[in-house]
């Protein structure tokens, strides 16, 4: 069974089976450089995106912000990572743009300049929309360049992707704490180095891009490798949502309100709250670098399956812990969650060859939407009631990983023209 493609997608590489590694050997070797680059800029990203968080508890208090107020801000930021990113990764899959990369960082470094002189909610949101615009069209993209250097073994690659974004996002609080919460709002400026040096990493990258398309710009075809019904496709991706949901729904209880859950029930300082969160973002990003390797020896299914819902009796315990107990919880419950994701973007990519722009701008703008409208929600569940009743019923979202139960296993077939 095969399926007509464009060259771009062609060129991102044949899936291969979910639990066979022998097949998941590409014809193109590994290029390390550029997985690296693309996880190094990835990095970056995630780090700068990373500051809206981290400052949330001096903007609350130095603008008087409600938690709902702050809530809206991460879902601006994340409506507008999200929304676009399906849109431009099934352009791109048709029509391969190798600038978009060093264009969006240009937004990214706009968000920075504006977030640092911003002194009303109106202007904290346009600086999280510019922020968010930066990253959505920086993931498909990406996620697509590392894919199509990845030699095969596409677990890998995209975990190493995705690790460097979780790396960002564990720096972004220290440096926050260590750059702005001291020295004041101003001091965000200091992260426009690190955008500028995102522009010239990824211009090299796109370099890289363009004359990979132009070595390779010919049609083939992309292969099925399994026996699903296009009906049985579309019930996998609706269960890859679900727990897309799930994770992010819960990790938006973290990256925006861990900080502020710590210092009403702790009365923990801020900048001992920050150094908390970087342990949970730390587990994220040790977790994520795991999953993706794992995913290519033993399954996707398996990884997804312990990585969800293994994460489920750390996060029931969480909210009923003391300090001492909350930071190991969080650790645990951080690096089991977080192996998830790249297993379920291949996961995803493999169900629907051809297509990686739109699936992995797909599954990262519904990363990027579940996170924002949770941290909306969450916020005004914690205004109306407080926030540790927000962790209580939070702790309850893994257990929506039993849902991996009905995804089918991917078995490799041959193909046929």
């Amino acid at each position: 069974m095969t399926i007509q493609t464009s060259p771009s997608a062609a060129l991102s590489g044949t899936p291969a089976a979910s639990a066979a590694p022998g097949a998941q050997q590409g014809s193109s070797p590994l290029v390390l450089r550029i997985v690296l680059a693309v996880g190094f800029a990835h990095l970056i990203n995630d780090l700068i995106q990373a500051l809206l968080p981290s400052i949330y508890p001096m903007l609350k208090q130095n603008y008087g912000l409600t938690f709902t107020q702050v809530g809206l801000i991460t879902l601006t930021f994340q409506v507008t990572a999200s929304l676009i990113q399906p849109w431009i990764g099934m352009v791109t899959d048709r029509h391969p743009q190798p600038l978009l990369l060093p264009c969006g960082a240009l937004f990214t470094l706009l968000g920075i300049v504006l977030l640092s002189m911003a002194g009303s909610f109106g202007w904290f949101l346009l600086a999280a929309a510019l922020i968010g615009i930066g990253s959505s069209t920086f993931h498909p993209e990406a996620s697509r360049i590392a894919r199509m250097a990845s030699g095969g073994r596409f677990g890998f690659a995209q975990s190493t992707f995705q690790v460097g974004g979780n790396a960002g996002s564990a720096f972004g609080p220290l440096l926050a704490a260590a750059i702005v919460v001291p020295f004041g709002q101003p001091n965000i400026a200091w992260f426009c180095i690190f955008a500028v040096v995102a522009i010239v990493v990824l211009s090299r990258v796109s370099s890289w891009y363009r004359r990979h398309l132009a070595a390779g710009a010919r049609k083939t075809r992309a292969t099925v490798h399994h026996h699903l019904s296009p009906g049985a496709v579309k019930k996998a991706l609706v269960v890859l949502a679900l727990l897309v949901f799930s994770k992010y729904f819960y990790m938006a209880s973290f990256t925006s309100y861990f900080t502020f859950y710590l210092i009403d029930r702790f009365h923990l300082a801020v900048g001992d709250s920050q150094i908390l969160l970087f342990l949970f973002l730390g587990a994220v990003a040790a977790g994520t670098f795991f999953g993706g390797p794992i995913g290519d020896r033993i399954g996707r299914k398996r990884v997804i399956w312990f990585s969800i819902l293994g994460a489920a009796p750390f996060a029931l315990l969480l909210p009923h812990a003391n300090l001492f107990w909350t930071g190991v919880l969080c650790v645990f419950v951080g690096f089991i969650l977080a192996s998830a994701f790249s297993a379920i973007v291949v996961y995803a990519q493999e169900l629907v060859p051809g297509k990686v722009g739109l699936i992995s701008g797909v599954f990262f703008g519904l990363m990027f939407g579940f996170g924002g409208i949770g941290a909306a929600l969450l916020g005004h569940l914690a205004d109306v009631t407080d926030i540790f009743f927000v962790y209580q019923v939070c702790a309850f979202l893994p257990l929506i990983g039993l849902l991996a139960a009905f995804l089918p296993k991917l078995e490799r077939v041959p193909a046929t023209a």
